[in-house]
């Protein structure tokens, strides 16, 4: 349920995790966790700040990491040179109006699946979710 009672969709496009972990610490973790499946936080974008700074509005803590395995991405534009529009894989972590945080990631199989037409980019896709599952099983498994 977001801040007003509406309950939030979870879209099939992405893997989710609910942990409860508060913000600042489920944002450290996921960053840590994602390293240890190869992956870099390339981009950071703070939604709140930006959202405050460009409309004046408010808007719960959520932030877009932008990560990066450079061995999967390599793999990758060798096989779909276009795909670079759909890199870097995103990871969100949000404050849930709880205090905790939740976690989600860009579920490659469900896009690289259904929108490139390159049967290379299946299993690649694969592998990738595979690790962003591990990650993501581990930020929520952590305890504050």
């Amino acid at each position: 349920m977001d801040s007003e009672g509406v309950r939030m969709r979870r879209a099939r496009y992405g893997i989710y995790r609910d942990t409860s972990l508060a913000y600042e610490e489920a944002v450290r973790r996921t960053t840590e966790e994602l390293k240890k499946e190869g992956f870099g936080v390339l981009t950071e974008i703070d939604v709140r700040e930006t959202l405050r700074k460009k409309l004046d509005v408010d808007f719960p803590r959520y932030v877009i990491l932008g990560a990066c395995n450079p061995p999967f991405a390599h793999r990758a534009l060798t096989a779909e040179p276009d795909l670079g529009l759909l890199l870097p894989c995103n990871v969100v972590v949000h404050e849930d109006p709880s205090g905790h945080a939740g976690v989600s990631a860009l579920k490659p199989t469900e896009v690289f699946g259904r929108l490139v037409e390159n049967p290379a980019m299946g299993r690649l896709a694969e592998e990738v979710e595979e690790r962003l599952v591990r990650a993501l099983d581990r930020v929520a498994a952590a305890r504050p």
